[in-house]
This record gives C-alpha cells, sequence and structure tokens, in this order.
C-alpha cells in the first residue's frame, strides 16, 4: 500500500518556561549532559536523534528497544501526534510533515486500547467510516469483513466491557483495518495482555500480516515479538538507531555490545577480561584463561581491518555453551529447568556464565547446584567486541 521514509528525523522537547533557568548555565566547552538517557541541549531534551529509515511496500518493520529509547515517540510521528523538530517523514513519495495527522491515510493501534466505553463492538469498529459518512451498507460490509478475520463476529453486540484483554485488542485492530490504512502503527498493543494471550495474539498479527495489504510498522519493548514478527528490526537506544536488519541478521551479527546484549534470551554471556592475541595473520583470544585460535573466516575478518593485539570482550550465546569432559572449569550455582532444556548458572574464575542445555544431553551428567562441570565453545560461534568503542570486531 505505502512505502515511508524517516529521513534524519528528529525529536526535541523544549524546556517548559523556567525549566531551563533552573540547570547552570552551560559553559562553551562543558560537554552535553545527558538526564535519564536523554541528551539535554540548548534546544531542550533530545528523544529522537538522526533517525533514517526506509520502508518498502507491505514490509513489517518492528521498532525495539529499552523503554525510554524514542520508539514511541517516533511512532507517533509518523502518526502526527507529534511534531517533528528536523528531517522530512516521506510516504507514498509525499512529505508528510505538515500534513494533518486524519488526512495521513494511517491507522494506529494503542497500548490501552482507547475504545469507546459506551458503544457496542460493531460501533467502535464503524465510528471512523462513519465520520467519513460511508455508505451504511459500506460499512456493515466493512465491519463484518474485519470481524470475521478477527474472529470477533459473536461479540458485535456486545460493549468493551464485557470483552477480554485479548478481545478488545481484537476489537482496537479492527477499528484500524477497516479503514483500510496505507499505514498501521501499532504502539506495544500486547503488553498489558498475559503471557499466553501474547503468545495467541502475536499469531494472530502474523495471520492478519498475510490477508491485508498494508504497511506495518510495530513498536515493542518485548525482543520475542520484534523476532517472530519483523521482517527487520529497528534496536534503539538513548534516540539512535543502533542496527537495522532481519531477526537472524541482528541475532548472529549483532553491531555492537547493546545490540548483542539486548536480543536473544537469556542474554549473551560476556567476558570483559579477554585478549586478543596477534601473530602474523593469526589470531586467538584468551578467554578464562583458557586459548582460543580462531577460525580462517575470523583470521580473514580481523586481518583486513589490521585489528590489532588488544583488550577485547567476547560473547558467547548460552545456547551456543556446551557442557563435556573436557575444557573450562566451572561451578554450578542455579540450575532452571524450563522443560525441554535447563538453564544452568555457573561460576567460572569468577565469572557468571549462563548455558541452555538440552534436557536430552544431561544423561550421565551430574547438573545439581554446586558441581562441578567443564564446558567449551566453538571459536566460530564467539563475537568479539572492542572494549573502547563496544563495536564489534568480526
Amino acid at each position: 500500500m505505502a512505502t515511508v521514509q524517516l529521513k534524519n528525523i528528529k525529536k526535541v522537547y523544549p524546556f517548559v518556561s523556567g525549566e531551563q533557568k533552573k540547570s547552570k548555565k552551560k559553559k562553551a566547552d562543558e560537554p552535553e549532559k545527558k538526564k535519564v538517557n536523554l541528551q539535554i541541549t540548548d534546544e531542550g531534551v533530545v528523544a529522537v536523534q538522526a533517525f533514517n529509515l526506509d520502508i518498502k511496500d507491505k514490509e513489517f518493520i518492528v521498532l525495539v528497544g529499552p523503554s525510554g529509547c524514542g520508539k514511541s515517540t517516533t511512532l507517533r510521528m509518523v502518526a502526527g501526534l507529534e511534531e517533528i523538530s528536523g528531517g522530512e517523514l516521506i510516504i507514498d513519495g509525499k512529505v508528510m510533515n505538515d500534513v494533518a495527522p486524519k488526512d495521513r491515510d494511517i491507522a494506529m493501534v494503542f497500548q490501552n486500547y482507547a475504545l469507546y466505553p459506551h458503544m457496542t463492538v460493531y460501533d467502535n469498529m464503524a465510528f471512523s467510516l462513519k465520520l467519513r459518512k460511508e455508505p451504511k451498507d459500506v460499512i456493515d460490509k466493512k465491519v463484518r469483513e474485519a470481524a470475521e478475520i478477527l474472529d470477533i463476529t459473536q461479540y458485535l453486540e456486545r460493549k468493551p466491557k464485557a470483552l477480554s484483554g485479548g478481545q478488545r485488542q481484537r476489537v482496537a485492530i479492527g477499528r484500524a483495518i477497516v479503514r483500510d490504512p496505507k499505514v498501521m502503527l501499532m504502539d506495544e498493543p500486547l503488553s498489558n495482555l498475559d503471557a499466553k494471550l501474547r503468545n495467541e495474539m502475536r499469531a494472530e498479527i502474523i495471520k492478519l500480516r498475510q490477508r491485508i495489504n498494508t504497511t506495518f510498522m510495530y513498536v515493542t519493548h518485548d525482543q520475542t515479538e520484534a523476532m517472530t514478527l519483523g521482517d527487520r528490526i529497528v534496536i534503539m537506544k538513548d534516540g539512535y538507531i543502533q542496527q537495522i536488519g532481519t531477526p537472524q541478521e541482528v541475532f548472529n551479527h549483532p553491531k555492537n555490545l547493546f545490540v548483542a546484549g539486548f536480543i536473544g534470551t537469556p542474554q549473551m554471556n560476556f567476558f570483559p577480561g579477554s585478549k586478543l592475541l596477534r601473530e602474523g595473520d593469526k589470531y586467538a583470544v584468551e578467554v578464562l584463561g583458557h586459548k582460543v585460535a580462531l577460525t580462517d573466516e575470523q583470521n580473514k575478518a580481523l586481518a583486513a581491518k589490521n585489528v590489532p593485539a588488544k583488550d577485547v570482550v567476547a560473547g558467547v550465546r548460552p545456547v551456543h555453551v556446551t557442557l563435556g569432559d573436557a575444557g573450562i572449569d566451572g561451578k554450578i550455582d542455579v540450575s532452571e529447568m524450563m522443560g525441554s532444556e535447563l538453564h544452568l548458572h555457573m561460576n567460572a574464575s569468577g565469572q557468571d556464565v549462563v548455558a541452555v542445555v538440552p534436557t536430552t544431553e544431561l544423561e550421565g551428567k551430574s547438573v545439581a547446584n554446586g558441581s562441578a562441570v567443564k564446558f567449551t565453545f566453538q571459536p566460530k560461534l564467539m563475537h568479539l567486541f572492542d572494549k573502547e568503542t563496544e563495536e564489534n570486531l568480526l
């Protein structure tokens, strides 16, 4: 239905009258302060900075990041609910910065459903079409089609208070899709649901996406939602984009320490005391007192950048840590049974290490709390981050 381009988008919240006077005057050579992870400048609080993104027609883009990173603010700028401080928003080749929200052909689904409590489900879904003065038969057809897609036909005559959270969220989505918008915006629509309902609604959104021809922008702080829903994921921190890529790209090749730690559950193991060793074009890493030779592919990547021997942060995902008869010595502190797999929290040389081990591989191994174990990981599955820049070296 539509392409969306965000070119160097910026959002600054100006100081409230008198707020700036309370803070001490900034000296010329004094660096910009940070407060609650956001930049404070003479203009005000910078919530989003240098945001560049091209969204293809019918693509499902997910903005993900911790609370306060600017993802919802970005979505609200696309919707027209927040003024854009700098840059250009282009939808289908038309600059939308100064276009009123009602004229952008965009629908938005909010976290809190925002349904009219005095109206039936039918009237809630039909409301925007009635405002457009659409013919009654057209309204009825669109509402019933949307209700069938979302499996809420049986609730059309009920009021929102008679529905569960998942049913209300379906109504909110239905109210958005009856308008047949060019762009569908969703701001943490599943965060108010319990875990089981979240899983069900994720599947519903995937099905919905296959049935309607709309470009999606979806905001969440839940990386599982991001990984399962998005064609591409935009990972944000402190108002800046950290990485854009497919779920597989950001999982396998995180751009920096933040992305590596944010994507993946349990979080990636980091070994900050590691050393990158170099002999000619051959590299090895010293991790927890053990020397690990790198693969030919990793050697080529490091040699091409002429990376010198240096202190690094090594990273290994818990699913890539394996127990064995040889390797690094560890002691199990906590053992968590998760059904088909076991999460082992181990101590190795004073460092916490988490391993995810399938229960099928535990035969003959002692994994009780306090047990001594040995573990290894394949060099090709290891990530190396520069200690200063925190960028991935591979």
